[in-house]
């Protein structure tokens, strides 16, 4: 019964299915196979990421001990600790120690529209590919592509600038500046510096990909509004 409630739903929907790759060449099917990768691109290199900031402490009855905070996405650093020195041996001045910030809503947009933008252009690459005879005859389809286009270039002008700015507060947050917030490195001989953290090289990659989905989308924004009927309109307009 499984299958056969299955095919009467598809059957519908077969019946007007006309497969033609040929669109893939023409700009408005290329333009969305590059938009289909470049959502990938954003969601990987944000998404994935994974790092960790290192200080070299000395206390008492401890000399040069390492100890690190492990971050990633979605970047709630105030939740991370600093793996504690040794307090006993730090005679009982050393704390807990958090990163400070949570840059998790902005990370989680960013993430989260090229995760929408991947199901949409994976959606409109179906209908290009197998119903673009239906696209082409019925005016709502295009117009409604417009609509999705335009906002989704905003979208990603918007979300690229605000993961941009918080990822400039997350190299702050652990990068060298952080020592002089810990209280337990100004005790009384106590010690701490710097040591390293993990390179950012494929967070700022992800801004990058995220400006390249931005222009590539407003490209397509006229694309597409060359198939509406508004363009034809204009253009009588502009003949008489």
């Amino acid at each position: 019964w499984f299958w056969s409630l299955l095919a009467a739903l598809l059957s519908p929907m077969m019946v007007g299915l006309r497969v033609d790759f040929s669109m893939l060449l023409e700009p408005l099917g290329f333009v969305k196979v590059l938009e289909w990768i470049l959502a990938i691109f954003a969601f990987a290199t944000c998404g994935g990421f994974q790092g960790e900031t290192t200080l070299l402490v000395s206390c008492e009855g401890v000399v040069n001990k390492t100890i690190t905070a492990a971050f990633a996405y979605p970047f709630r650093l105030n939740t991370v600790v600093f793996s504690a020195p040794d307090p006993k041996g730090c005679g009982g001045t050393w704390t807990d120690v958090y990163l400070m910030g949570n840059f998790s809503s902005s990370a989680q947009f960013f993430v989260a529209l090229a995760a929408l933008v991947f199901l949409y252009c994976l959606t409109a690459l179906v209908v290009y590919i197998g119903y673009n005879h239906v696209y082409q005859q019925n005016n709502k389809f295009p117009v409604t592509d417009l609509v999705i286009s335009v906002l989704t270039a905003f979208l990603w002008l918007v979300s690229t600038f605000v993961w941009a700015k918080a990822l400039a507060d997350i190299k702050v947050s652990t990068g060298a500046s952080i020592i002089s917030g810990i209280e337990s490195c100004k005790a009384p001989g106590t010690t701490c510096h710097f040591l390293s953290v993990t390179s950012m090289g494929i967070l700022n990659v992800s801004v990058v990909f995220g400006l390249l989905n931005m222009i590539l989308w407003a490209g397509n924004v006229w694309l597409v509004y060359k198939d509406t009927n508004l363009h034809s309109q204009w253009n009588r307009i502009s003949e008489s």
